[in-house]
């Protein structure tokens, strides 16, 4: 495959970012212990679905993220699939200030690190399995190591730069 030509690229930046937050994505926290403090790092681009055998997912990261390389140091990463419930604390799990995004947000680790939000509608441990160079972004792929889900947490959906819920099966 043959790199784009920059040059041939006439996308505006501002109606790109504004037609991507046109398609609706879930949030995913991503947390892990590191030096024996929780870190947490909040994703609209985290996806599913990458291989059932072996089970992997993946999610990019903005290569100016001062928390990715913390977490990359981790042994293991808590991954949780935030719900409603969050609609209050996500902006607060993404702030600026690392030393109070856990604060008062109820949370717990595995053996091997990684930390898990409460009330999430599904959480999976993982362990990083590639990086992969994207532009502005790195593309994480994980291995999942182990699963949970809760059935009645309704998942927080971001969308047009707002966090909403789901209200309606169309088909199904």
């Amino acid at each position: 495959m043959t790199a784009v030509d920059a040059s041939l690229v006439t996308v505006d930046p501002l109606e790109l970012r504004r037609v991507f937050g046109g398609f609706p994505s879930g949030i995913a926290a991503l947390s892990a212990n590191v030096a024996g403090q929780p870190s947490v790092l909040v994703a609209s681009s985290f996806q599913v679905g990458v291989s059932l055998d072996p089970p992997m997912v993946l999610f990019s990261v903005q290569k100016s993220s001062t928390t990715w390389p913390l977490l990359r140091s981790a042994e293991r990463i808590g991954v949780s699939i935030l719900s409603t419930s969050h609609a209050h604390t996500v902006r607060q799990l993404a702030s600026a200030d690392r030393s109070a995004r856990l604060e008062g947000i109820e949370h717990a680790s595995s053996e091997k690190g990684a930390v898990f939000i409460a009330g999430a509608s599904a959480w999976l441990e993982c362990e990083i399995t590639h990086d992969y160079d994207a532009g502005d972004h790195r593309i994480i792929v994980f291995t999942v190591i182990a699963t949970d889900i809760d059935e009645e947490a309704a998942p927080l959906v971001f969308h047009r730069s707002g966090f909403h819920g789901l209200s309606t099966i169309v088909a199904g």
